[in-house]
């Protein structure tokens, strides 16, 4: 999935000519807390809620704003892996998006992500996961592959989590089948440590209710 697949045209970006006030009640009704400033389809940057809440002119254009704005970069050809990380590390709900040639294409919510989120991770298909912790020395694609397929069956989707405290690797495996017995007992014979394990409906139900949780802690 790339970013201009996220892209949503419900939220447009300020003008520098919009008032504090509008990109206040904007923030409140969209549910964020950033919006993109966009001059000419020129991006301007990011101003947030921080920015104004503080601020006692709320007649005030956004122009006349004495901030520099967050100017994240992200176009639309790029994957949303990229999007993700760029959007963690600056603790933003909103990201604008640019086009090939630097120019404002649309903008992508925290929300959107996360709705989006069971398709990066193929909850909604069926089948079983299976957590596996290995030394990172000892991380293999290939190999792990060739177990799931050796006993008929596909990875849907794989995860990789590591701890900078830790040599360990945490790795996620979505299968197509939810008769998991003969994969791990290939697993086992390999030595892999296999942590947890899940049937298709078990999964499926904690993921969504932890999406559920998180798109509702969005709307507070």
């Amino acid at each position: 999935m790339i970013v201009s697949d996220l892209i949503t045209e419900e939220i447009p970006p300020l003008k520098t000519t919009d008032t504090v006030e509008m990109a206040l009640d904007w923030m409140e009704q969209f549910k964020v807390s950033h919006l993109a400033v966009v001059k000419n389809r020129e991006l301007l940057g990011v101003i947030s809620e921080n920015d104004l809440l503080d601020y006692d002119k709320p007649e005030d254009t956004i122009e006349n704003l004495k901030i520099e704005f967050l100017k994240p970069i992200i176009h639309h050809y790029q994957h949303t892996y990229d999007l993700v990380k760029l959007m963690s590390g600056l603790n933003l709900t909103l990201i604008p998006v640019l086009d090939e040639k630097e120019l404002f294409k649309g903008c992508i919510t925290l929300k959107g992500i996360v709705q989006n989120l069971s398709n990066m991770t193929a909850v909604q298909n069926p089948g079983g996961v299976i957590v596996l912790e290995l030394n990172q020395n000892d991380y293999s694609v290939t190999q792990i592959g060739s177990i799931v397929e050796g006993n008929d069956a596909k990875i849907l989707s794989l995860h990789v989590s590591s701890n900078p405290d830790s040599m360990k690797l945490e790795v996620t495996l979505k299968v197509n089948t939810e008769n998991l017995s003969s994969i791990l007992q290939t697993f086992s014979r390999y030595n892999y440590m296999v942590k947890a394990s899940f049937h298709h409906g078990d999964y499926e139900k904690d993921m969504k209710n932890r999406l559920d949780e998180f798109l509702h802690f969005l709307n507070i």
